[in-house]
Parts: structure tokens; C-alpha cells; sequence
């Protein structure tokens, strides 16, 4: 099977490129050829950029990529933005192109509004309407698109994937913060993060943790959000609690990163929209305890895994992320409830999954013909 992937991809810095990325590798180990279609700075083998994000034919310049790789199938990796103007537009031309081709289509759909923008909802409505598959990761996701698109029959729940690691023991130490009862804001500085409830409530937890360290971890792209992090920052530094917040800068590559998840005691997710994160995904591949806003997706998450609590005030964080600090047989019984569903959301499984639901429309033209591929690396 020859699958291309529509995405951002290592090393532009997102989260869906790292999720394309986990997933492609899953793929190879279960020998299927994979090629990867992205914007101006991926790298990789069979990895092939072709357009920059700010062209006005990001759609034709991948369509003509695609017919040179001549794939199986399709599957764009879609958030909302990553082409073209009007929150990328051109993705519905890219896919009116390959139906038009007879090559089949997935699209994961990694955010799904319930009341989406007059520019979300004419993309999302065509995305629906012409992908042959659509994925999301939660079911709550396909009953709105059910409700507000219809095509229901083609639509699937998979997981957002769960990497296969073990902890980094001596991670506090490379800190230079052993003996701490650390508590996690990681990723990129956004207000729609709200990590700003965090900063303001710290000075309670501490009350009640002495040893507790709020770690910092995240950056920013230019001048994105300038206002939200002058605030943000301006807050840590006029804390009453601000020694006991350390603020780590850098581009993170995949064991720096592992290093500084393997060394939280728990991780605060306060966003104000979304659904299943990244970081989410991150903190079930090392156990970690998370304490959440209430979006849809962290409530069921928590619910389902017992692995989380749900904050849906300031009280609740100081509350919720106290207990876990403080209460050592409580925070072991959370990462172990972690632990117990991570089975059927390593990458492996979710790949397996995604394998068998291409298989259901990528039609082969000669009879009992087995596809037959080695990768080089073997």
C-alpha cells in the first residue's frame, strides 16, 4: 500500500506535524510505503515540500506533487489555516482535484466545532462532502458533524496516539530540581491556553506544597500573540510565588522534550478550546496525572482513564492539583489507570486501525495482485 500524507511535518514546528510524523513511522514498521506532501521546510526520506504556506496555489502545486507519487490513497492531516487564506480554503480544490482523479481520500479532522465560523463551516461542510473516509478522535466530534454535515457512514473515532516510552529516572536531577513536587504548563503561549489560571493560582498550591515547582516550558513564534505573552509573562514576574517558577525556553527536540515531561509530578492542561492535545498525548506516554479545564474532550478523557481531574473553577485547580502533589497513593492510582488504557492508543494499534479502513476503498484493479514493498532500512 502507497500512502501519501497531506501535513505539516518535521522540523516545522506543530503538532500535527509531530502527530504526522509518529503515525508515518507506525505505518513503515508495518511496511507500507509512505510519502509525505508538506509545506516548505519538512525534511525526511519520501518526505516532498511543495508549496509555502502563503501561495495562492498551495492546491494545484500539491495535486501535481500527488500525481507524480502516484498513491493508493490520500490522507490530509487538516487543521484549520495550514492552506491558504480564508483559515485554507484551497484544501476543498485539492480534494475536488483527487475525487475528479478517482483517487480516494482520508481526512483527519484534528478540530471540530460545534458552532463553527461562517469560513470553518463552508470548509468543514466540503471536506465532509468530498473525502471519501473522515477521521476524528472523538465521538462526541462525529455526532456534530453527523448533526450539522450528515455522512455519518464515513466517518470513524480513532484515538489521538500514544507513544510507547519509559519515564527518564534521573530527569529532576537534569533539572537541577530534585526533591520537587513539579507541576507542568507546557507548550506554545496562546491565550486560548489560558495558562495565565495557573500563574495566578500558583501562590495557593504553594501554601499547601512547600516543595512545589511550577515549571514553565513552552515558546513562541515571533510576534504571535505579543500582547498575551507580555501579560503572561508580567505575571510570573510580579508573582508573590515567582522563585518557585522556572520558565524553560528552547526548540525542545524529541529527548529534550522527554526530559522535562519525565520530570512532572503533574500536568495542567486549562485550556479554554480544543480537543484531544498533543501534550495530552504526551502526558499518557509517561503516566502523568493531568488536571483539566472542562472542554468536552478533557472531561471524557479524565472520565474514561481515570487518569485526570476536571477544574472548573480557580478553587478546583488549587484543590485538584494539591491532592495529586500531596497524596502519593492517590497520584500513583492515576498513573496507573493511565497506564491500563495506553494498549489500544499506542501508534502500532492506531496504525493497524488505519490500515484496515484504507483497505475498505482503495480499489485494486488486477485481480488477487499483493502489493509488495521492503523498505531500505530492513
Amino acid at each position: 500500500m502507497r500512502i501519501c500524507y497531506v501535513s505539516t511535518y518535521p522540523p516545522i514546528e506543530c503538532g500535527i506535524a509531530t502527530y504526522t510524523q509518529y503515525l508515518a513511522e507506525a505505518m513503515l514498521k508495518c511496511k507500507k510505503e509512505i510519502l509525505v506532501i508538506s509545506q516548505f521546510g519538512a525534511k525526511g526520506t519520501k518526505v516532498f515540500p511543495a508549496y509555502d504556506p502563503n501561495d495562492y496555489d498551495i492546491s494545484k502545486k500539491m495535486f501535481r506533487m500527488a500525481s507524480k507519487l502516484t498513491p493508493d490513497i490520500i490522507h490530509i492531516e487538516h487543521e484549520y489555516g495550514l492552506f491558504g487564506d480564508a483559515r485554507g480554503i484551497q484544501i476543498i480544490d485539492f480534494l475536488l482535484r483527487c475525487k475528479m482523479a478517482n483517487v480516494p481520500t482520508a481526512t483527519t479532522l484534528h478540530t471540530v466545532f460545534e458552532t463553527p465560523g461562517a469560513e470553518e463551516d463552508v470548509i468543514t461542510e466540503n471536506i465532509v462532502r468530498n473525502s471519501t473516509i473522515i477521521i476524528v478522535h472523538e465521538e462526541f466530534q462525529k455526532n456534530i458533524l453527523i448533526k450539522l454535515y450528515g455522512h455519518g457512514s464515513k466517518i470513524s473515532v480513532f484515538p489521538h496516539g500514544v507513544r510507547e516510552i519509559k519515564k527518564i529516572t534521573h530527569a529532576k536531577k537534569m533539572l537541577d530540581l530534585e526533591g520537587k513536587k513539579i507541576i507542568l504548563l507546557a507548550g506554545y503561549f496562546r491565550p486560548t491556553k489560558c495558562f495565565d489560571k495557573i500563574v495566578k493560582v500558583f501562590p495557593e498550591i504553594v501554601k499547601e506544597n512547600e516543595d512545589s515547582i511550577l515549571l514553565v516550558a513552552g515558546k513562541t513564534r515571533g510576534l504571535e500573540y505579543s500582547d498575551y505573552q507580555k501579560y503572561f509573562f508580567d505575571l510570573i514576574n510580579n508573582s508573590p510565588a515567582k522563585d518557585k517558577i522556572h520558565v524553560l525556553r528552547g526548540q525542545f527536540p524529541q529527548y529534550t522534550f522527554d526530559v522535562i515531561m519525565s520530570a512532572a509530578d503533574v500536568i495542567t492542561l486549562p485550556y479554554e478550546t480544543g480537543a484531544q492535545s498533543g501534550i495530552m498525548a504526551q502526558a499518557s506516554a509517561f503516566n502523568i496525572p493531568v488536571v483539566t479545564s472542562d472542554l468536552e474532550s478533557f472531561k471524557l478523557w479524565n472520565n474514561e482513564t481515570k487518569g485526570g481531574l476536571t477544574a472548573h473553577n480557580d478553587k478546583d485547580y488549587v484543590k485538584h492539583i494539591s491532592k495529586i502533589l500531596s497524596d502519593n497513593d492517590f497520584a500513583k492510582q492515576l498513573q496507573n489507570n493511565i497506564k491500563k488504557t495506553n494498549k489500544l492508543k499506542y501508534w502500532n494499534h492506531i496504525a493497524k486501525e488505519h490500515i484496515l479502513l484504507y483497505e475498505q476503498v482503495i480499489t485494486v484493479p488486477y485481480g488477487k495482485a499483493k502489493y509488495f514493498y521492503v523498505p531500505s532500512e530492513m
